[in-house]
């Protein structure tokens, strides 16, 4: 495996695999990888001939007073992870290659990121979008992984890519738990026990709310209120949103259907946490 930090030689190893003909897959990460990092990496070895990992805190998606400074990081543990994956290249830049000073372009993708965790979050998608799109011009890839435990960010980032004609499959990939339900995030290892326990919360709401479903609970408000009500039975636990919306829009639905996704975001201290669960199997349909 190679470690390439600079754009301009990573672009450049990009674009002679293009010339060889080879198929580029690509998963852009922030780094402290985890078991659902990886298998995006395993699915994008089994598609493609050359896959590239990024691996890059962006400066530009965290808020004031979010956790960029405590953003875990550790490139040499990452880089044995990546690399027992058949990863071929990590591409690792720093702040100051990718914004150098006076930087001025970024990408807005509207409606899409307003709600949910744009809602609380305000110039984190642009910060997204931007260096995801920047990504694309770097690594060149014929296909790009992601996971749907970030639901409203692979929403976003499909739109972009149809709406900026960028030649990239964007292929979304299922969450990856922990033994105990937690969707795997980097963020979990700032957790403390007692914050561990309470963040179960989450996957108890979401089973409450498929329960909910299932018993024939058509009206959005009626499976949130249960949802919440699970949430709320937590000493520590901030609700961000509780919503029900359409799986494309991200629109708010009073009525549950087949496009249905029930999403979450949740505060325990400093640590945010998000999840989802798609409700159509639930329908029957």
């Amino acid at each position: 495996m190679r470690i390439v930090q600079s754009p301009d030689g990573m672009q450049h190893l990009a674009m002679d695999a293009r010339r060889n003909g080879q198929k580029i897959a690509f998963v852009p990460t922030m780094g402290f990888l985890h078991e659902g990092h990886l298998s995006l990496c395993r699915a994008a070895r089994e598609r493609g001939d050359l896959v590239v990992l990024s691996i890059f805190v962006n400066p530009t998606q965290f808020g004031q007073g979010e956790d960029f400074e405590v953003y875990p990081r550790d490139l040499n543990r990452d880089a044995e992870l990546a690399k027992s994956t058949g990863v071929d290249i990590l591409f690792a830049p720093d702040a100051a290659s990718m914004y150098p000073d006076g930087y001025a372009t970024y990408v807005d993708v509207e409606r899409l990121t307003e709600p949910l965790c744009g809602a609380n979050r305000p110039g984190h998608f642009r910060g997204v979008t931007t260096v995801v799109a920047k990504l694309f011009n770097i690594v060149r890839p014929d296909m790009a992984f992601f996971g749907q435990k970030d639901f409203q960010q692979l929403a976003v980032i499909r739109r972009m890519t149809r709406d900026m004609n960028f030649p990239v499959e964007i292929v979304g990939m299922p969450i990856v738990r922990e033994e105990d339900g937690l969707a795997m995030s980097s963020r979990n290892v700032n957790l403390s026990g007692h914050y561990r326990h309470q963040a179960l919360a989450l996957v108890d709401a979401l089973r409450v709310g498929v329960d909910a479903v299932r018993q024939g609970k058509s009206e959005a408000r009626l499976v949130l209120l249960e949802a919440r009500n699970r949430i709320g039975r937590e000493p520590d636990a901030d609700i961000d949103y509780i919503q029900i919306c359409h799986r494309d829009t991200l629109e708010d639905m009073e009525q549950v259907t087949e496009d249905s996704v029930l999403l979450l975001a949740v505060r325990f201290g400093d640590v945010r946490l998000i999840d989802n669960h798609v409700l159509n199997e639930e329908l029957n349909v």
